[in-house]
């Protein structure tokens, strides 16, 4: 084991999947001599060369057209975003070629690219800079999504990713990079994407988030545990597919959920997650979910703290549930 923070473990990972397989290619802008704006691929352009961590022109669109076309002709690219912000214009490349390419080839053609891009604020970047776009790709069929929230998790789910037949988008949370620090397996390390993990058990209301709002969840919950007020807490790591089965499995032993993202309320994977409950648990709800998100504004610079669904705005939402 080594104590490695998000950044460290995610360089880790790519590493380890070059090493092993020559056909992992990385690419985007700045990710070579200067190693990526927070410094992930440090290193690599080092170990690999400028034929397998590739420099690219400011482009989006190319760098994930680009990737496409490798992955048809059989290398494993896994493209940089530089910030998910700027992913937007990639998508039609992401959401009507990538992320089709198995179905309307009818399974003979299968695009394996690892989308890594920064997400989510608290690090004063204004709205360009501090977006949360998971419900836009979660909503197209033939993606997943990925977001852990642990260095150890980060490793693992990055090696599955690379690994896995299909495309994959790996959301990075920026704010905790350097913040959140853990103990990572070195060498061969893989976590089953799918698969949600509980952070805490509980007995009165189930708790989920994912990324950085994990750590808010948590520190809700240490309050709420102050005024007798038991919360489960689910990291669902993996947003699509998701893991429903530990969502019932929680929601039917606490009768209450919230659930807590970054992203504006409205149409986030929240409100996809409320349905998900009510379909498959609602005989054991104790009182209606409840949803601690971003406004359905721009995110703001000065008043990021009040945009962010931090534990101050937590706490309340599960002390409401509880007393339903």
């Amino acid at each position: 084991m080594a104590t490695q923070n998000m950044v460290q473990a995610i360089n880790d990972g790519l590493r380890h999947e070059m090493r092993r397989d020559p056909r992992v290619v990385v690419l985007g802008e700045d990710v070579g001599k200067v190693g990526g704006v927070f410094r992930v691929t440090a290193g690599l352009y080092d170990e690999f060369g400028d034929e397998r961590v590739i420099d690219t022109p400011l482009s989006e669109g190319g760098i994930i057209g680009c990737a496409i076309g490798m992955a048809l002709y059989g290398l494993v690219p896994v493209p940089e975003i530089q910030f998910s912000d700027f992913i937007f214009p990639a998508y039609d490349q992401i959401v009507s070629e990538l992320a089709k390419m198995r179905f309307r080839s009818g399974g003979e053609y299968a695009a394996k690219v690892v989308i890594r891009t920064p997400v989510g604020g608290g690090i004063r970047g204004g709205l360009y800079h501090s977006q949360s776009p998971e419900a836009l790709f979660i909503h197209v069929a033939g993606l997943k999504v990925v977001c852990p929230s642990t260095p150890e998790d980060a490793k693992g789910l990055l090696l599955a990713s690379i690994r896995d037949p299909d495309p994959v988008l790996f959301f990075e949370p920026k704010r905790i990079y350097r913040a959140a620090k853990g103990d990572v397996p070195e060498g061969e390390h893989l976590v089953e994407i799918g698969k949600a993990r509980t952070v805490r058990e509980g007995k009165h209301v189930t708790l989920i988030a994912w990324g950085a709002m994990v750590y808010e969840a948590i520190a809700a919950a240490d309050e709420a545990e102050k005024q007798g007020v038991s919360c489960e807490i689910l990291d669902l790591r993996t947003l699509w597919p998701v893991d429903i089965e530990a969502i019932v499995a929680s929601v039917k032993k606490t009768g209450r959920v919230v659930i807590v993202h970054e992203a504006p309320k409205t149409c986030g994977f929240g409100a996809e997650l409320v349905a998900l409950v009510n379909e498959k648990a609602f005989l054991y709800l104790e009182a209606p979910p409840i949803r601690v998100t971003g406004f359905d504004t721009p995110f703001p610079y000065t008043l990021e703290n009040e945009y962010l669904p931090l534990a101050h705005r937590i706490l309340p939402a599960v002390l409401e549930t509880a007393r339903f």
